[in-house]
């Protein structure tokens, strides 16, 4: 189950944003980089940003995720494509409770192939980061 192709973060600008600017949080088997909504950061500059503000909306409608997995975590891609399968699936299930306009990236620790780690556990370190940055709509 793959997620939306509004919630992708696909070019390598935006994961640049994210690992340059965004905030970390780690856990055992996965890092979170976060970079919040460029309309918070922005409200702040002067009124010459505002037409740079306006073309931004429409890519800050939805919360865009990307999974960084190294060769590091397994020299296998079968490997690596099940763990970023777990992800995704465990992300797909937190969507709804993202705030918009968020921009992140996680990234899987070698330590998630050594420990055999499943679903259920990938689910619930990505709801712990995922409140420790304050993602969740109304950060509860």
């Amino acid at each position: 189950m793959a997620l939306p192709k509004a919630n992708r973060l696909k070019s390598r600008k935006d994961f640049q944003a994210v690992f340059r600017e965004g905030i970390r949080r780690h856990g055992s088997y996965l890092t979170l980089r976060a970079l919040k909504p460029l309309y918070s950061i922005k409200s702040t500059l002067d009124t010459v940003n505002q037409t740079t503000q306006a073309t931004d909306s429409a890519h800050l409608a939805s919360t865009r995720i990307g999974i960084s997995i190294s060769t590091k975590v397994s020299k296998r891609a079968v490997v690596r494509n099940r763990i970023k399968r777990q992800i995704t699936a465990a992300l797909h299930n937190l969507l709804p409770k993202l705030s918009p306009g968020w921009r992140l990236v996680v990234i899987v620790k070698p330590t998630a192939a050594e420990s055999k780690c499943v679903s259920p556990q990938f689910l619930q370190e990505l709801e712990q980061l995922l409140a420790q940055a304050e993602v969740f709509d109304g950060n509860s």
